[in-house]
This record gives C-alpha cells, structure tokens and sequence, in this order.
C-alpha cells in the first residue's frame, strides 16, 4: 500500500486525549493536535533561551558554550536568572516537551488501533533524563546538582561525577547499565547483519525468507528467537539499559556518598571467604603448623 494511501486509510477522527477534534488537525504528513502544539511551544520557547544564555555567555563556541545549573546555596528556591535561574525554566521547557511528544505518540497509537510500545519506550528515556535533572537533585536537596546543558561541560560534569565517588564502574546498577547497553549492540548487529545477508543475496541467487534466517542461528547458537522475539528482546535491552542507567545516577549521592569499591565490602564478609584462620568454621580443619 502507498504511503499516502496508507495515510488516507488511518488519518480519522479519534483518539485525542485533550481537545476533542478542536486539536485533531494534520500538518502535511503530521498530526499535530493538543500535545503537538504544546511540543512546539515547550521547543521553541526552550530553544530561544538556551540562545539568550549564550548570548549572555563569553563565548558563541558551539563547544564552550553552556547552560548552567544554580549554584547549591539556592537548594531548591528559584535562582536568578542570570545564575541558574535560566536553567531551570529551559528544564521545565525540556521535561514539558519530552512529556509532550510522549503524550502525542499515545495519541497516535489510539488513532491507529495499536498497543503503546513506542510512548512507553520513549518515557523509559524519558525517565532517565529527568532522574539527572529532577530527581537526583530533588533527593539531594538543591537543583545544583543537576548536569549544565553544553557539550564540554557536561562532559565534565559525568568525569567529575564518576571521580567524586571512585571507581565509578564499580557502582552496581552502572555493571548491570553497561551489560545492557553491549547486549543491546550485539543483539542489533546480529539482527542486523542476519537481515542484510537475507535481503540482498549475491547476484542471480533470491531473497531468503525468515526461514532461513531462522535455520541460520539454529545451526550457529542451537536457538532461534524468531523474527518478532528479536524485536522484543532488542526492546527490553534497550529499555533495561535506560533503566539501569537512571538507578546508577540516582543511587550515587543520595544513597552512597563514599567510594564505590568499599561498597562491595559486604561480599567480601560473606561466610564463604571469611572463615576463622584456625579452621574452627570446619572443624575437620586443622590450624596450618609451620615444621
């Protein structure tokens, strides 16, 4: 079917989650309605003081310049404008937007008759930003300790953060985060490769059918997911990475200030490894005697 059949065929009345058909209008190929409006206000409204912050910086760097959060002795009142206060509204403008294009892709979905897969992928992203910029500022008592919307100071501040806690990696959700996000890779350049090596065959020889995409990770791995499993555990890796990501952040200041290698003391008490020198903990052991 045509795309622009396609279009013809699902573009109904319907669906809207705020304003009825007042909002329920198409912009060439977009629908729009109440939460598409509402993502070109929070957008542009965003955009145009993320420019007069640069303009009242030192510098039109496209690299240096950056927005920065209140400094910590504002907590969490409003701050002036001019020291923190701008990054609080073009927060507001970006939590309103993200919100926003979540809520008219459920809008869509409605409209289309299908599950809400797409929106609720979308918040787990969504989550994860506001964890930074929200949350974990909320939790430890001042909006300062969100990141600055630039290029080389936010890069700073994730290097400064990790440092701040030692041995960053070490951090639990951050082992599980990072499992995720290479799973995630790998689990997409297998798809992807199986795919493109199924599609365009060599010259003269036909396109193979998911049957032998399916035969071809049988006989690799002994187990094939199948063409919808693939796509499902894509999505649940993507969304665990996301997850996991936001729990790192938001669990390193509000509850673990110290170094991240001393938190995995408790494993090393554990019984297993820590047992009496003297071998009481089995008493078929004898102390070692030296001759």
């Amino acid at each position: 079917m045509a795309m622009l059949s396609f279009e013809k065929k699902y573009r109904i009345r319907g669906g809207t989650l705020v304003g009825g058909d007042l909002f329920d209008f198409w912009v060439g190929p977009f629908y729009v309605g109440f939460f598409g409006v509402t993502t070109i206000f929070f957008a542009f409204l965003g955009t145009a003081l993320i420019l007069w912050g640069a303009a009242m910086g030192p510098t039109w760097n496209l690299w240096q310049i950056s927005i920065n959060p209140p400094d910590v002795k504002y907590g969490l009142g409003l701050a002036p404008m001019a020291e923190g206060g701008l990054w609080q509204v073009i927060t507001v403008c970006a939590v309103g937007a993200f919100g926003s294009w979540a809520l008219r892709e459920v809008e869509i979905c409605r409209k289309l008759g299908i599950g809400y897969h797409v929106p609720v992928a979308f918040g787990f992203a969504i989550f994860a930003y506001v964890t930074l910029v929200v949350f974990r500022p909320l939790l430890l008592g001042a909006w300062g300790h969100g990141f600055p919307y630039g290029i080389m100071s936010h890069l700073q501040w994730v290097s400064n953060v990790g440092y701040q806690f030692v041995w960053f990696h070490w951090n639990p959700a951050h082992m599980l985060a990072i499992t995720f996000f290479f799973a995630t890779s790998l689990a997409a350049a297998l798809h992807g490769g199986l795919i493109l090596s199924a599609t365009n065959p060599q010259k003269g020889e036909p396109v193979k059918t998911p049957e032998h995409e399916d035969t071809f990770f049988r006989d690799s791995i002994g187990y094939s997911i199948g063409t919808l499993g693939i796509h499902r555990l894509l999505l649940y890796l993507a969304l665990a990475s996301g997850f996991f990501s936001a729990v790192c952040i938001v669990i390193s200041g509000p509850f673990w200030v110290g170094n991240w290698q001393d938190w995995w003391g408790w494993w090393l008490e554990l019984p297993i490894w820590n047992y009496p020198i003297d071998g009481s903990l089995y008493p078929t052991m004898k102390p070692y005697e030296s001759s």
